[in-house]
């Protein structure tokens, strides 16, 4: 883009002689709009220095195609990265950007600042996932920026973000997406994103163990949307404090009595006998089903009648794997056949005469149904 340009000539009158005149003339340059590159832009927050960015501009054609030389590139580049810089204190504050005076940016280029300052890489995101947002995670940025070739300028913006969208909502009541949404201006799929990472760090939740390596961002974050949206305070009050942040207790509490389908042995039977029938006949992977229910069943009951440990609830994806995902693959099972194992299996456990925690019973498997079949990877 360029500057309008106009020439003005100044007359200066002395204050001390009418007889003496001072004749100025000067270029004054005129803009409106606040000119910002949206490749630059990202040059800029990738990490790139500006010598950096100009080399990528350059192979990219701009010289070319805007007839430049590589002095006004330079020269170019090194002003918006200047305008990038005072920008980022108002980014901190997306509010702000709308009603400041310093620059006047359109509020799609608003929007297009915002969000991919915000924006973030899975690869990043999946190193600090669950960990705690601190000054000793902060330190380890190093070594997430070798292992995923991030530049550390980008992992340590990246990680303050996810710090400061933490900080915010943690003491707001309300639906977590929507405070995020709200205040950070953030389109919904991002405020999803942020909402995730913000719930796996309150819950500390294990993410880093071998055998979850396989699980990408939004398997997680999927995941933690069936938790936020199920079990959490909010799923029955929506004025709660700390309503999408932290699990409902009493919930968690009325878990432990589903260890009746495991501990009465009757129970056991008869549920397996009801899940069999349903079973006989639709797959070819039946025996294994028949000869692992009791084993399948104590697993996900057990992970049930725990949850009201904070470090169950933090080893919580890694006991899926554990106890019900690896033996249903080591038994060959597909996804096609989990999820009829799983819709059987909660169904037919509404039908047991003896049992009387539907409710509850209903609230845990639909979110560890949903959990499983995301993380089932054929």
């Amino acid at each position: 883009m360029r500057l309008h340009g106009t020439h003005i000539k100044l007359t200066e009158r002395s204050l001390y002689s009418v007889d003496v005149k001072m004749s100025v003339e000067l270029d004054v340059f005129v803009g409106n709009t606040t000119i910002m590159d949206k490749e630059v832009y990202q040059l800029w927050l990738n990490g790139y220095t500006v010598n950096d960015a100009v080399k990528v501009r350059i192979e990219g054609g701009v010289m070319e195609e805007c007839e430049a030389s590589a002095e006004v590139l330079l020269s170019d580049t090194m002003d918006q990265y200047r305008t990038f810089q005072m920008c980022e204190r108002l980014l901190h504050h997306p509010a702000k950007l709308a009603n400041q005076l310093l620059f006047q940016i359109p509020p799609d280029r608003q929007a297009m600042l915002i969000e991919r300052y915000y924006a973030f890489d899975d690869s990043f995101v999946r190193e600090v996932l669950g960990k705690k947002l601190s000054k000793g995670t902060k330190k380890d940025l190093d070594d997430v920026s070798i292992k995923t070739g991030i530049t550390l300028k980008s992992c340590r913006r990246q990680f303050d973000n996810f710090k400061r969208v933490f900080k915010v909502v943690e003491e707001l009541k309300g639906p977590l997406v929507e405070n995020i949404r709200q205040h950070f201006l953030l389109p919904d799929q991002l405020a999803r994103d942020y909402a995730a990472i913000v719930f796996f760090a309150n819950h500390r939740f294990e993410t880093g163990k071998k055998k979850l390596q396989y699980l990408t961002f939004q398997d997680f974050a999927f995941c933690a949307g069936q938790l936020i949206n199920n079990w959490t305070v909010g799923a029955v009050d929506n004025m709660m404090e700390d309503m999408d942040v932290d699990l409902d207790k009493e919930f968690l509490q009325d878990l432990k009595d589903l260890k009746i389908l495991i501990t009465d042995k009757d129970l056991l039977d008869q549920h397996k006998n009801l899940v069999c029938t349903a079973l006989r006949g639709k797959t070819n992977v039946f025996n294994e089903m028949e000869a692992n229910f009791k084993n399948l069943s104590r697993g996900l009951v057990n992970i049930a009648a725990k949850l009201i440990n904070a470090k169950d609830v933090r080893d919580f994806f890694i006991d899926l794997v554990e106890k019900f995902i690896e033996p249903c693959r080591s038994d060959k099972l597909t996804s096609i056949d989990v999820n009829l194992y799983l819709t059987h299996y909660t169904n037919s456990a509404h039908i047991l005469d003896t049992f009387k925690h539907h409710a509850v019973w209903t609230r845990y498997m639909g979110v560890i149904k949903s959990c499983i079949l995301r993380m089932y990877h054929d």
